[in-house]
Formats: C-alpha cells, sequence, structure tokens
C-alpha cells in the first residue's frame, strides 16, 4: 500500500523549468523583472509559479504591489531549486561531451557598440558554425552587462574595458574610438581632428544620460573645469545623428555608432584628439571551470 505522501509526489509532477523560472523570480524579487531576464512573458511565468505552487501543495511567494517575497517553504524551495539547477545544466553539459556535437543556448549581454557595430558579422560566423546553439542577446549598458555576467545572468558580456570585479574573466574583443560627428556644412566640417576641449565650445548632443560613455564625458569635462551641458540628449545613437542632420549640434560618439548612422555625405567625422578616446571593447564571462562547450566557443570566435 502506498503512503498518502508518495502519491501526492507521483500525481503532482515537478517541472525542472518551472523551478528555474522561480529562482529567477525569487533572485529578481520580481515576475516582471524574471520573465525579462527568461524571456517569457510575465503572465505565462506567474502561472508557472502557481502551478509550482500547487504541486508542492503550499504558497511559495508573498505577492504584493511592490514585488514578491518568499514563504519559508519558498525559501528552501529556492535553496534547493539553486542546487537543482546547477546539476542538471552540469548534466547537460556532460551529455553534450558524450554526444560530440556542441549544443545548448548561449546568453549573451552587449553593450550597443558592439551590437551594431561588431557583433552581427561574428555572431552570424558562430551560428554558422555551430548550429545547434541557440543565441540569447539582450542589450544593455556596460555596467548591467558586467552585473549580469557577475550574477550568472549571462554567460558571455560585451562592453568597454573598464575595471571589474574578482571573479570575472576579460578577452579583447574590439577597438571602438570616440569620433566627433558634425553635419557636413558645419565650420568644423573640414578638419581632421578636435580635441575635447574645443568639443566644449559647441552645442552638444547627449546620448543616453547615465550610460557609460555620457558618465565618462562628464568625468573628463569636470577635469577640465569644463561642464558637460548638451543641448539635446536622446537615448540612441540613430537619434543623435538625425539631431546632428538637422543642425542641432555636435556629438562624440563610439566609431562603430557614426559608420553605422553617419556614414554619408551629410556628415564629416572627426578623430578626438584625446588620449582616452582610443575605447576598447571586451568580452567578459564569469570564472568557470569547466564552462559549458558552447560558451567557450563563442568566447573563442568574438575574441578581437
Amino acid at each position: 500500500m502506498h503512503s498518502g505522501f508518495s502519491d501526492t509526489v507521483l500525481t503532482r509532477r515537478i517541472d525542472p523549468y518551472s523551478v528555474r523560472l522561480f529562482v529567477s523570480a525569487a533572485r529578481a524579487g520580481s515576475i516582471v523583472r524574471a520573465a525579462q531576464q527568461e524571456h517569457i512573458a510575465a503572465s505565462a511565468l506567474s502561472r508557472r509559479l502557481a502551478d509550482l505552487e500547487h504541486a508542492f501543495g503550499t504558497p511559495l511567494l508573498i505577492r504584493s504591489p511592490r514585488g514578491i517575497a518568499l514563504t519559508e517553504a519558498g525559501h528552501l524551495v529556492l535553496e534547493r531549486g539553486e542546487r537543482f539547477d546547477d546539476e542538471l545544466q552540469s548534466l547537460m553539459r556532460d551529455v553534450q561531451i558524450l554526444g560530440g556535437e556542441i549544443r545548448g543556448t548561449v546568453r549573451l549581454y552587449a553593450n550597443v557598440s558592439a551590437v551594431i557595430g561588431f557583433l552581427p558579422e561574428r555572431l552570424r560566423a558562430f551560428m554558422q558554425q555551430y548550429p545547434g546553439v541557440e543565441v540569447s542577446l539582450q542589450e544593455n549598458d556596460t555596467r548591467d552587462v558586467i552585473r549580469a555576467c557577475l550574477d550568472d545572468l549571462a554567460d558571455v558580456g560585451v562592453g568597454v574595458d573598464m575595471p571589474v570585479p574578482a571573479g570575472l574573466d576579460a578577452w579583447p574583443f574590439a577597438s571602438d574610438p570616440l569620433q566627433v560627428v558634425v553635419p557636413a556644412d558645419h565650420p568644423l566640417g573640414k578638419r581632421k581632428a578636435l580635441s575635447f576641449a574645443q568639443a566644449l565650445e559647441h552645442s552638444l548632443i547627449g546620448v543616453h544620460q547615465g550610460g557609460a560613455l555620457d558618465r565618462s564625458l562628464h568625468e573628463r569635462a569636470a577635469a577640465l573645469r569644463r561642464p558637460f551641458a548638451p543641448t539635446v540628449s536622446v537615448s540612441s545613437f540613430d537619434a543623435v545623428c538625425r539631431m546632428i542632420e538637422a543642425g542641432l549640434g555636435i556629438a562624440i560618439i563610439p566609431r562603430s555608432a557614426a559608420a553605422a548612422y553617419a556614414g554619408n555625405p551629410r556628415f564629416a567625422r572627426l578623430a578626438l584628439d584625446e588620449p582616452w578616446a582610443m575605447r576598447e571593447l571586451k568580452l567578459y564571462a564569469l570564472r568557470k571551470s569547466p564552462r559549458p562547450r558552447a560558451v567557450d566557443a563563442m568566447i573563442e570566435l568574438l575574441q578581437g
């Protein structure tokens, strides 16, 4: 005769994917943020969590307008669920090694310079060489890229070279120096290069307030005891170039963005004559041994 407990376990199967979604939601403290990280609709993730609670027969989450908190049972499921997900990923890696073919999913976080300037062709080459690997790409500011790598939400990150905490490995990815973009008929249009101090004498267009480039330009201006006060700020490089084209000012942007959006006769592109303008991009990944083969393959192929 079976006990009631074992009958319950047999009839209420625990879905490993739902456990993974629960762990993501618990870490994020929000169903919406977890859904964004896992690339699933928030309503679908919420249903998965409700099904998981039904399978366990007890509430795991306390839901409120401010987010979610864990019940005592939820804390236990989080602790065991993290170990369970690690074991499942390890099993997948071992099976892939035995099978020979490189398969799996690589979570790639990259800043906008990499996305518009360097990644498309390299990703195409990677996906042609490894058709069994799915790439999940998210565009983020460099700080968020590094945080995602540290939190093990990203397998590989691409961002501006900067000091990073211990535990991250880094490799060269690409050089992406800063340029000054002006309208072709601007008085500066015939020049080859411009210093930052000279650029500050003109109306400037800012991009992505609070982002890595915006912070860097503010810091450089402060070092010159000058304000960095854009007359217009927008959220993307293509919008910056539209503002330049309309004659609203000039802008300092990476060469990758200038080539993508200002590579026509309506614009002039000048070198930014500063040592710090030689901007380098790096690949980042959480230090692991061993890494999934698909992640190692991507790091090897993406290196500049």
